[in-house]
C-alpha cells in the first residue's frame, strides 16, 4: 500500500507514555503503525510492544512497516476492548488508543465509509462481521434510525431523515453511499453550509455499525486491567461523544469514593481508593503546524491517566 496514514499528536503521545529500554506497551488501534513506530523507537533496545486492529488490512500494513524491530513485537486482528483476554493482568507501562479513522479507510470508496465518492453503504472495521450501514438503514424502524442519528450523531434532523429513509426504502433499497447522501441532501438542503448535511448520519452509522462507543467503554476497563501501578492510559478523541466517555470515566475513577446516589449526595457518598490520577488535568490539543500539515488532526484530543 503506498498511501501512509499520517498519525496525530505523535510527539505528545510519546510525551505521555514515556517509553523506555525494557518496557512494554499497548498500541490498541495499530492502523498502519504509525504511533508504533515511535514507541519502538524510543524504548529501543529492548522495548516490546503489543499491537492490535480490528482491520486486518491494517494489521498487515503495519507488519510490514514495523520490520525492522522484528523480535520486539506482537501484533493480532482483534478488538482493543478485548485486550485483557490477550495479555496479562499488571503487565505493561502503557496503552494508546487512537479512535480516529484511517485516512486511507476514509478514502476508499469500498468502505463506504464516505459521502464523497459512491461506495457500498458498509462502513465495517472489521470485514468479518455482518452488520452493515446498509442492514441498519433497510431493516430498522425510523424511530430506531431516528435515535441512532440523534444520539449518536447529534443529528437535529433525525427524524425528519429517519422518516424519508423509511419512506424511500420501500421503493428501492439503500445499497449505495451517494444514494443515502442524496436523500439526506434533499431532505436538509445544504444552504451554504461547509458542512455536508450527511456529515452527521454517516459519523451515526459508523459508530452504530462498529459498536465505537461500547468498545471504548469495554476497552477502557481493559486498558486498566492490563497496566501496572504507575503505568499510563493514553486515549485519543476526535468527537464529543468519545471524549465525553473518556472524561467520566477518568474522573469517575480519579475520585477516592462511590457516590450514594444520581446527584451525589456528599453524605450518602462512600469511601474508596482512587483507581487513576490525570497526567493532565485539560485535553491536549494539536498545534497550529501540525494541523496546518494535517488538518484531520483539528478535532483530535489527547487525554492521559496514570493507573494508582
Amino acid at each position: 500500500m503506498s498511501f501512509i496514514h499520517q498519525p496525530v499528536l505523535t510527539v505528545e503521545v510519546i510525551r505521555a507514555l514515556q517509553p523506555k529500554p525494557g518496557g512494554r506497551y499497548v498500541d490498541g488501534t495499530l492502523g498502519q503503525g504509525g504511533h508504533a513506530v515511535e514507541i519502538l523507537r524510543a524504548s529501543t533496545p529492548t522495548g516490546w510492544l503489543y499491537g492490535l486492529d480490528r482491520d486486518s488490512g491494517s494489521v498487515a500494513t503495519a507488519r510490514q512497516r514495523l520490520a525492522e524491530f522484528t523480535g520486539r513485537f506482537e501484533l493480532r486482528v482483534g478488538n482493543f476492548a478485548e485486550v485483557d483476554q490477550w495479555i496479562a493482568r499488571e503487565s505493561v507501562d502503557g496503552v494508546l488508543m487512537d479512535l480516529g479513522i484511517s485516512s486511507w479507510q476514509l478514502d476508499d470508496p469500498e468502505r463506504g465509509l464516505s459521502f464523497q465518492a459512491d461506495g457500498p453503504l458498509d462502513m465495517r472495521m472489521n470485514q468479518g462481521q455482518e452488520l452493515t450501514a446498509a442492514k441498519l438503514v433497510n431493516e430498522l424502524g425510523h424511530e430506531e434510525l431516528a435515535n441512532i442519528f440523534w444520539e449518536l450523531g447529534g443529528e437535529e434532523n433525525s427524524r425528519r431523515i429517519a422518516r424519508a429513509i423509511e419512506h424511500d426504502r420501500g421503493l428501492q433499497r439503500f445499497e449505495r453511499t451517494l444514494q443515502l447522501a442524496g436523500l439526506i441532501e434533499r431532505i436538509v438542503p445544504r444552504g451554504g453550509k461547509k458542512a455536508h448535511p450527511a456529515t452527521k448520519v454517516f459519523q451515526a452509522l459508523r459508530i452504530a455499525v462498529n459498536d465505537e462507543i461500547g468498545s471504548l467503554k469495554r476497552g477502557l476497563e481493559a486498558a486498566l486491567k492490563i497496566l501496572i501501578p504507575g503505568g499510563r492510559l493514553a486515549v485519543i478523541t476526535f468527537h464529543s461523544l468519545e471524549d465525553r466517555v473518556v472524561r467520566d470515566y477518568g474522573r469517575r475513577l480519579s475520585r477516592d469514593y462511590e457516590p450514594g446516589n444520581v446527584i451525589d449526595t456528599p453524605e450518602l457518598r462512600r469511601p474508596r481508593p482512587a483507581q487513576v490520577k490525570w497526567v493532565e488535568r485539560k485535553a491536549i490539543q494539536p498545534g497550529d503546524d501540525e494541523i496546518k500539515f494535517n488538518p484531520r488532526a483539528r478535532s483530535a484530543q489527547l487525554r492521559v491517566m496514570e493507573k494508582i
